[in-house]
């Protein structure tokens, strides 16, 4: 009898809609920190007041790709176009299916001749790992596994931590008792830290100044500690679990596409791959959209932004679906910015008995892995919300959304459908409550004024009109 595989779990559950949005996953959890160091609102204004510490060592995968065919496999595998790509470098690398609709998206680091590697969210590596196994591919490839599902969570390859804000600069400069490179944005280094070496991204999550820090798991404190001692006159904060996924809200990045794999023959090898505690079969899907079938909720590159990454300077899976799709209408991500009043009248139908309206976590109301919640106008669906929370520095309840391009232009008021229908569904995350539609308006991705400035050019930068 063969193993239990995705397919096989998809199979028994006769409707694919149903499995995945009754699952009894709720939201990505970010572990190995505390959920707040300090409180979670000063937290989020350290990264556009003075500067912040995240800690990302725990809650992504990392996969090494080496070997005299990994450029040529990864270059098959991304939209991206890997012209000019060379070690010192990273991208934000995009694979999609042969229909064209996104797997997910990671960081993918140029280390050296014939060696890469990627971090991010498993459908990615997984992604890869299938094609490192199943191609003629001469490449190996190396599974980092998050802390959340390995045997030793405190026994990684790599330490990962990223410092940003407008006192980051200040705050690298006296770590490492000298100035920092002035590198170009997603350029790398290798830097001195309290003795040890380390490898640098310039990189930043929210537009402001700062660096991707990272280097072997054993010197993970070391370097840690000597940026708190450093950040001590600039204003460090760091940064909390309960606060880190906030920060997608003013950067613009959405970070809950689901991987678009659960149809098609052409797709049954790789469903067959996966296995049944794998992360597609486990990924949970929130909100007050419910499509006739899961690939509604499949998304294009330009759905999320990603339009620009998407080159045919080379072959690569799904290259001819993208072709057809680059000319016809697509949907743009924006910001909304919910109206407070509905806001709060949702927040007050708690405090009463009887209908109440689903309950919003701050700083993030995000309540599954994938939330995906409809838009409105005149009660006409124009898009999705897909992903929810509050911003102390702009005072907002803010989501990131893609609209239809005709209603997308900022201060277009749409209405959001807010809650799942008919009670809710059983994740344990979800209790019974009734929808409502909250009030909002249209506005820029990034929502932060310094991000969609300070980017470079890239789907975060400022459009012209």
């Amino acid at each position: 009898m063969s193993e239990p595989n995705l397919q096989s779990v998809l199979d028994a559950s006769g409707d694919i809609v149903e499995l995945l949005r009754n699952q009894q996953s709720g939201p990505n959890a970010y572990p190995g920190v505390p959920a707040e160091y300090s409180n979670w609102r000063n937290e989020q204004q350290g990264w556009a007041k003075t500067c912040v510490l995240f800690n990302q060592s725990y809650h992504m995968v990392d996969l090494e790709v080496s070997g005299p065919d990994a450029f040529a496999m990864l270059n098959h595998l991304g939209i991206n176009s890997f012209k000019n790509f060379v070690p010192n470098r990273a991208k934000q690398f995009v694979p999609v299916t042969p229909d064209g609709y996104v797997i997910g998206d990671v960081i993918l680091f140029y280390l050296e001749e014939n060696r890469f590697n990627l971090v991010g969210r498993a459908p990615v590596i997984e992604w890869v790992e299938y094609h490192a196994q199943t191609g003629d591919w001469n490449v190996t490839v190396e599974r980092d596994e998050r802390t959340a599902v390995r045997p030793d969570p405190e026994n990684r390859k790599s330490y990962r931590f990223q410092l940003q804000g407008p006192t980051a600069m200040q705050t690298l400069e006296k770590a490492m008792g000298q100035t920092p490179p002035d590198l170009k944005f997603f350029h790398m280094t290798t830097i001195q830290i309290a003795g040890c070496e380390v490898r640098a991204l310039r990189h930043g999550m929210a537009g402001q100044p700062g660096y991707e820090l990272f280097g072997p798991w054993a010197e993970g404190e070391t370097v840690r500690q000597a940026l708190i001692a450093a950040g001590k006159d600039f204003g460090l904060q760091l940064v909390g679990g309960r606060c880190y996924s906030s920060n997608t809200l003013e950067s613009g990045w959405i970070p809950s596409p689901l991987p678009a794999i659960y149809t098609g023959e052409a797709l049954r090898p790789y469903r067959e791959w996966l296995g049944a505690n794998s992360y597609e079969a486990k990924a949970s899907i929130g909100g007050s959209f419910v499509p006739d079938s899961v690939e509604g909720y499949y998304l294009t590159p330009w759905d999320l932004g990603y339009g620009l990454f998407v080159k045919f300077d080379h072959d690569f899976i799904g290259r001819e679906a993208l072709e057809a799709m680059a000319d016809k209408p697509h949907r743009k991500k924006v910001t909304l910015a919910l109206d407070n009043e509905d806001v709060m009248r949702v927040m007050s139908s708690a405090l009463q008995k009887g209908d109440r309206a689903k309950f919003m976590e701050f700083p993030s109301a995000v309540y599954a892995m994938h939330p995906f919640d409809q838009v409105l106008i005149d009660g006409k669906l124009v898009g999705l919300s897909t992903w929810i929370g509050y911003s102390s520095n702009e005072g907002r309840m803010l989501t990131l959304a893609m609209l239809d391009a005709d209603h997308a232009e900022p201060g277009t008021q749409v209405t959001l459908l807010w809650g799942e229908p008919d009670g809710g569904t059983r994740k344990p995350t979800v209790e019974r409550h009734v929808q409502t539609e909250i009030r909002a308006t249209v506005a820029s991705v990034p929502y932060s004024e310094v991000a969609r400035d300070s980017y470079a050019d890239s789907w975060r930068t400022r459009q012209p009109a």
